[in-house]
């Protein structure tokens, strides 16, 4: 059966927020009916993507009518280049991930903003940010994709550095703390800053990507790229530009994701708020980077694949890359979510390490006989980790405001005053932790599985590890805010008045909503295990088949199944269990103290400062591509600009001063010289002439005669008659 929509339903879904902004902003001067209406657009967004997922709930195909807005939108036309919407299954999970999630955090800022002074600033980006999040996730080309990727970043530099005016209070990290001499607390701005920059450093790979990508085969379209029976994928390969062209657009996904060696970015992205943090670490824009690499993975794997002149074999070396890449930045980020500190900050160590983890899937995936397992084992975490973790940022804006700190340690006891958010912080650390029966284990078995089956055991191994040290920094970060006795900051806050409760149920019931949508997965992949019908792990490998057949109807793919593979599942459980246990005797029965363990000095307290130093990788950016650029400008000015540029110029200031000189002489002495000399013998003869005029007329009478003579004389001689 087919479930028919007009394609403006589509398009509605990114052009809808974009409005939004655009209300905001025409009703600034109207108290705070801009920032309803943003929510209100929001949600009608996220209507029109659910009528998209209606059909993959019910078992339904898809349809979409076009009599209104074409299937291919002219565009540039020059180019011969259109626009248009992809509805496959897959797509339709991503939009409404993207969608519903982004609409509770908007609805959560109508509460947590309404005392900031830039609140219509901050909803415009908001909806401009969402629009462009869908427009990367439902454009059927990679030109229509770049354009919301760019706007996606410029949104985001404006919302990381909301807080313009770099107060203390709002920086990120502690003043004062520094790595390698290099200060490791910045400002809103600074952060904002650097987000822009490192990002753009992916972009650039991914824009070069793309267009060489453009030259060879003519077309930015997936379909197109796809039907081209491999022509451009074998020059290409001939040109040895198969494996860099790939890697130079994954470059994008390395900077939007944060995955390394570009994800120092993303940490210091907490100094803006709370629902920002949770907008761009949940299900917007570090998830683009793996919407992208799922986007052009299956072209360049299925192409390879048909084309026996070039086989899997030849790209392999790319799906490599990019699972290891995915493999080690989860468990650095991890490494480092252990001794953090500050609430926001181990969230934001935690997000680098599950993007880390979609990485890996999709990169198993083209290392795999069923590609469509990876691929839909890097949605199935993406969906669960959107939802948990924007929960977890939510809640967390809730914690800061009551505790009013943004560090662990200014907060302890706070379960007793706050069991609504606790309740929802416990169900999300669990699910992020990979606790059965919450989503987040299903998930993350379901990646594991998939390196697993793949014959990738070390990724397997690295994988099964990073879950472990989930599991301790987790329940870590749970036992510092909730158990425990009250930290000396929470009692002076409260004995100044500034009691700790719930936030207002216009903040609360987002998260609420979103912890509850964790169980309700969990407990449905549960169920899945004996009824397939409720098999959430094979029906989101059965989207991502849906993908791969809308690029190549004719491709046979293997049935999904969905189905645990117990060593898979038993070894992963062994390291989340270990984790766990290390962490709730420490920091939840605090049998053990954390201290104790450390020590002043010794391998512990060494490797607790290393990880606390963010592997000192930061501190050596800041080296290489800040401190050194800047000395070296430094170092221009002073020996090059001052003692080479500057003498040479005062050099030819002086020269050009003596050549003045000299020409002033030249001008003085000759060329006046010379002119007043003629004008001096024209008056002297002028004068000698005068003498000569008396005005006597017997004188004059006199000369005129003696003329007359003269003449008479020449003509005589003229004639050559002899004088006596």
């Amino acid at each position: 059966m087919v479930f028919t929509i007009p394609s403006y339903f589509v398009w509605l879904v990114f052009i809808l927020p974009y409005v939004g902004a655009m209300v905001t902003v025409a009703l600034r001067k109207v108290g705070r009916l801009g920032d309803y209406a943003a929510a209100a657009f929001s949600f009608l967004s996220a209507a029109f993507a659910f009528t998209m997922l209606l059909p993959l709930l019910e078992g339904q195909t898809l349809g979409v009518t076009y009599s209104i807005i074409p299937k291919d939108v002219p565009w540039i036309s020059g180019l011969g280049i259109t626009m248009g919407v992809l509805t496959d299954p897959y797509t339709a999970v991503l939009t409404n991930v993207v969608a519903w999630v982004s609409f509770l955090i908007v609805l959560y800022s109508v509460e947590y903003m309404k005392e900031d002074g830039g609140h219509n600033r901050y909803f415009f980006f908001i909806g401009l940010f969402i629009g462009s999040m869908q427009l990367i996730v439902l454009a059927d080309n990679l030109l229509a994709l770049f354009v919301g990727w760019e706007m996606v970043g410029l949104c985001s530099y404006a919302l990381i550095g909301h807080y313009w005016k770099d107060e203390t209070k709002d920086w990120v990290g502690t003043p004062g703390d520094k790595a390698l001499g290099e200060e490791q607390a910045y400002s809103p701005s600074h952060a904002g800053m650097k987000a822009f920059v490192m990002t753009r450093i992916g972009d650039v790979a991914m824009l070069a990507g793309i267009l060489i990508l453009y030259h060879y085969s003519g077309t930015f379209n997936y379909s197109q790229l796809a039907a081209d029976q491999g022509s451009w994928l074998q020059h290409l390969s001939s040109s040895g530009l198969l494996v860099p062209v790939a890697l130079l657009i994954f470059g994008g996904a390395v900077g939007k994701s944060a995955q390394f060696p570009l994800h120092e970015w993303l940490p210091d992205a907490m100094a803006g708020p709370a629902p920002v943090s949770a907008l761009i670490h949940a299900a917007t824009m570090v998830a683009a980077g793996v919407v992208l690499v799922a986007r052009v993975s299956p072209i360049f794997y299925f192409i390879a694949l048909d084309t026996p002149t070039i086989g899997v074999a030849a790209v392999q070396p790319f799906f490599m890359t990019v699972a290891w890449i995915g493999a080690f930045t989860a468990f650095l980020a991890a490494t480092q979510a252990l001794v953090g500190t500050e609430l926001k900050k181990i969230l934001a160590y935690s997000t680098v390490s599950q993007i880390g983890y979609m990485m890996l899937a999709v990169g198993v995936a083209g290392l795999s006989t069923d590609f469509a397992q990876g691929l839909g084992a890097a949605l199935y975490q993406l969906m669960t980790h959107a939802i948990f973790k924007a929960c977890l940022f939510l809640v967390a804006g809730a914690l800061i405001h009551a505790a009013d700190s943004k560090y662990v340690s200014d907060m302890g006891g706070m379960r007793d005053k706050m069991k609504l958010s606790f309740a929802a912080m416990l169900i999300s650390v669990a699910s992020l932790s990979g606790i059965p029966p919450f989503s987040g284990f299903w998930s993350k078995d379901a990646v594991l599985g998939a390196a697993w089956s793949s014959g990738q055991y070390a990724l397997f191994a690295v994988g099964a590890l990073t879950a472990g040290l989930t599991a301790f920094y987790s329940f870590r970060m749970l036992g510092l805010v909730f158990f425990g006795g009250r930290s000396q900051r929470l009692e002076r806050v409260e004995a100044e008045g500034h009691h700790v409760h719930e936030p207002s149920p216009l903040m609360w019931v987002p998260y609420t909503i979103l912890a509850a949508a964790t169980v309700l997965i969990g407990v449905a992949a549960l169920v899945g295990v004996v009824v397939p019908a409720f098999n959430v792990e094979a029906t989101l490998q059965s989207a991502a088949s849906g993908y791969i057949t809308y690029l190549f109807p004719s491709q046979a793919l293997p049935a999904a199944e969905g189905a645990l593979v117990l060593p898979v599942t038993a070894l992963a459980a062994l390291f989340v269990a270990i984790g766990f246990a290390a962490a709730a005797a420490l920091y939840l029965a605090r049998r053990v103290s954390p201290s104790s363990v450390v020590g002043e000095k010794g391998l512990m307290r060494s490797l607790s400062t290393f990880l606390e130093k963010r592997w000192y990788i930061n501190a050596v950016y800041y080296k290489v591509f800040v401190d050194a650029p800047l000395a070296a400008s430094a170092w221009l000015s002073e020996r090059f600009d001052f003692k080479v540029l500057f003498r040479v110029n005062d050099a030819g200031s002086v020269f050009g001063v003596y050549m003045s000189t000299a020409g002033n002489w030249i001008d003085v002495k000759v060329v006046d010289g010379a002119a007043n000399g003629f004008s001096a013998a024209g008056q002297s003869l002028s004068r000698s002439l005068r003498r000569i005029q008396t005005g006597i007329v017997e004188q004059y009478a006199l000369v005129f005669a003696l003329g007359i003579v003269v003449l008479i004389v020449l003509f005589l001689l003229a004639l050559g008659v002899a004088l006596p």
